[in-house]
């Protein structure tokens, strides 16, 4: 179950439907079941269609219809893959891993299972061609790289120039892509190891000195081994030649500095005699390569203390971010839910990395040209670094969106197109069933004036997801807002026309298309069918008289008058709750005292009104007291009351416990503005709606 130990992300504001869900309560998982259409079934980059090779297993069709139903069954997709190892069927077992990897590409180790598939049958190009996918998928596996490597070093003819080529190709592939991985130890010393095998000292060197500079697990191991191959070997034959010709002239430059510092009458003596005895006109003699075993002892101590500074900065940055990585326990994909101290673990890590890279500042004016350029250099690593950890933090967390919100979120200001990778990697691979997240890449190709991918975005999340309210909104708030008012009204009359069956979604769908027709398409008459037919559905939704109540309120008073007294007739012969029914009788006498014509039509309503607070409102009452016969609560009613009459105040109006609900002139501006309007199932609350409405009561006191 690859999306086991996620957070339900609904939308309080839209009516519940079925889309596929399963909820449990209070603080449990939630699990997605799979949509009726898939949202990417094409095969992955290399993968081609295999001929069949005779007859399938015989229980191969009965697990491969278990995944096939429940794709994110992931016990059913490891007994097929158990299942097709066992058989050793090639073509089966291409298939199953095929469509596994497809859906759970993160999953090294079956990748390197499906590379020796193919090795074994005797097809080591087809087993190569796995291991580019699979680190196409994964760039940051270390052990990935590491068998695609030996791999290499088990069917190329290392006697042939082009295949060490190849090799160091790969091994510096490997670096660059993995490197700076704080688990990339192995890696390094594998480079190292097959430099040494080589008979390239320099080389081996070089990749010593890179990864002093890499804050990894194992950075002391490194250094140990730095220091040993620098005092195995002649320092001509470890350094490179700029090097080695450096560190000769360092080691001269302290000899005469000494020198200096001596600087005795004998000393310079002796340094004439020296250059008597030269013949006239030879300079110095050339160094011949073979230093003195001081100068060479000398020489050796300048080398390791500059590999010392390295070492000491490196450990550094180490000592900065061991305590972060401690708290790391699972560094790999696995679909079992993270726990929430994890979860933090990571997003304290990536705070503090980013913190730590934003601190490295522009070049600040009078800097040296040098100073400058290592700025330059620091900012970058720092940026790199940000990358890695949130690569890595993507491997283990792949699933959980806040994690992907995160990075697109980092990137967004430094790389629009790297931000759009990382939301088509996320949605199209690891969470394509997240509608927030497809609904917020949808928002950013819009903001960034990609139109075309934005409505493909949606149109492809409205198949994968059928019936879900918001992104058929999305749709048609696209199109508005592209000035396309005939398609974002035809997208809203086609939600109402599918969802006659659905009456809540039909309530939800009609209030929204009243609204455009009433705001946009200034039709009040047009609104008003919509509601009047909505309502004709749902008698018993209080939303849908409100929002028609709502529209008379707010029309021309002198074209139709009666409006608002027959929306209010409507509402009290319907099968609503009392308290709503006091509401729209309230409503309904506040209009008449505004607006009025006679004196004996507000009388009229008033005492009508006055009936329905007598016959609901003291039922309503006694529900809420209870058994008036309790004494407790009699001695208490008993003493409320003395109070009461000594001090010849009238017993008010109970008061109105639900607020009154939102009109349709509201504001409902931006994607996350609907909680005024639709909250929970059967459409929740009113919202925050405030009006003086609920104050006339004082003006008509019960008799």
């Amino acid at each position: 179950m690859a999306a086991e130990g996620f957070e339900a992300t609904e939308d309080a504001d839209l009516p519940k439907q079925d889309v596929g869900f399963t909820e449990e309560k209070a603080g449990s998982r939630t699990e997605m079941a799979e949509p009726a259409a898939p949202y990417s079934g094409h095969l992955l980059e290399g993968e081609e269609e295999e001929e069949e090779e005779g007859e399938l297993p015989v229980d191969f069709d009965r697990l491969w219809k278990v995944v096939s139903d429940s794709p994110q069954d992931f016990s059913g997709w490891t007994d097929l893959l158990q299942y097709c190892e066992q058989e050793g069927h090639m073509t089966a077992s291409r298939r199953a891993l095929n469509a596994f990897l497809a859906r759970y590409p993160l999953c090294y180790g079956y990748w390197k299972k499906f590379a020796d598939l193919e090795r074994r049958a005797g097809h080591n190009s087809k087993a190569e061609e796995v291991c580019v996918r699979g680190l196409k998928a994964i760039p940051l596996s270390v052990d990935l790289w590491i068998h695609y490597i030996n791999l290499l070093l088990g069917t190329l003819n290392m006697n042939l120039p082009e295949s060490i080529h190849r090799i160091r190709s790969t091994f510096e592939e490997a670096v660059a892509a993995a490197g700076m991985d704080w688990h990339s130890d192995r890696l390094w010393d594998l480079y190292t190891e097959w430099e040494k095998e080589q008979g390239d000292l320099r080389a081996m060197t070089s990749v010593y000195d890179r990864v002093m500079k890499v804050p990894t697990q194992l950075y002391n191991t490194h250094y140990e081994k730095l220091k040993s191959h620098l005092t195995s070997y002649a320092l001509q034959d470890v350094l490179s030649p700029e090097e080695y010709t450096k560190l000769q002239a360092e080691y001269k430059q302290i000899q005469i500095q000494t020198k200096k510092e001596v600087s005795d009458t004998t000393a310079k003596e002796e340094e004439e005699e020296k250059e008597e005895e030269r013949p006239p006109g030879e300079e110095e003699p050339a160094d011949s390569g073979r230093d003195s075993e001081e100068a060479v002892q000398k020489m050796q101590e300048l080398l390791l203390t500059s590999r010392e500074e390295m070492y000491l900065q490196n450990e550094s940055e180490v000592r900065k971010r061991w305590n972060y990585e401690d708290t790391i326990k699972r560094p790999y994909f696995h679909v079992k839910a993270l726990d929430r101290t994890q979860l933090k673990a990571w997003q304290i890590y990536l705070d503090w990395e980013i913190a730590e890279a934003e601190a490295v500042q522009d070049v600040p004016e009078g800097m040296s040209a040098d100073q400058g350029v290592s700025k330059v250099h620091e900012r970058v690593a720092g940026h790199e670094r940000v990358l890695i950890l949130f690569e890595r933090c993507l491997i283990a967390c792949a699933l959980y969106e806040e994690c992907w919100d995160k990075y697109v979120h980092y990137l967004e200001p430094r790389s629009l197109e790297e931000t759009r990778n990382v939301y088509r990697r996320a949605c199209e691979i690891h969470l394509p069933y997240k509608h927030t997240f497809h609904l917020q890449w949808s928002a950013f190709e819009e903001k960034h004036g990609n139109i075309l991918e934005a409505q493909r975005i949606l149109e492809s999340l409205e198949l994968a997801m059928p019936g879900l309210a918001m992104v058929r909104l999305r749709r048609a708030g696209l199109e508005r807002r592209l000035g396309r008012l005939d398609r974002s009204e035809s997208l809203l009359r086609e939600a109402v026309e599918q969802n006659k069956d659905k009456p809540y979604l039909h309530a939800f769908f009609s209030i929204k298309l009243a609204r455009f027709l009433l705001k946009l398409g200034k039709n009040p008459s047009k609104a008003r069918a919509v509601l009047q037919e909505a309502i004709e559905i749902s008698p018993d939704n209080s939303k849908l008289y409100l929002n028609l109540l709502e529209l008379e309120v707010s029309g021309d008073l002198r074209v139709n008058g009666g409006g608002v007294h027959q929306c209010v007739s409507k509402a009290l012969a319907a099968p609503l709750s009392p308290k709503t029914k006091i509401l729209f009788s309230q409503r309904g006498l506040q209009f008449a005292e505004d607006f009025g014509t006679t004196v004996q039509s507000v009388l009229s309503i008033s005492e009508e009104h006055q009936k329905l607070l007598d016959d609901l409102g003291g039922k309503k009452r006694g529900a809420e007291n209870g058994d008036d016969d309790d004494p407790e609560k009699m001695s208490k009613l008993d003493d409320g009351s003395a109070v009461s009459a000594a001090q010849g105040v009238l017993p008010s109006m109970p008061p109105m416990t639900t607020p009154p609900p939102p009109v349709m002139g509201g504001d409902m501006s931006g994607y996350g503005g609907y909680s005024n309007w639709y909250q929970q199932q059967q459409y929740g609350g009113y919202g925050g709606y405030q009006t003086p409405w609920n104050q006339y009561n004082q003006y008509y006191p019960p008799s």
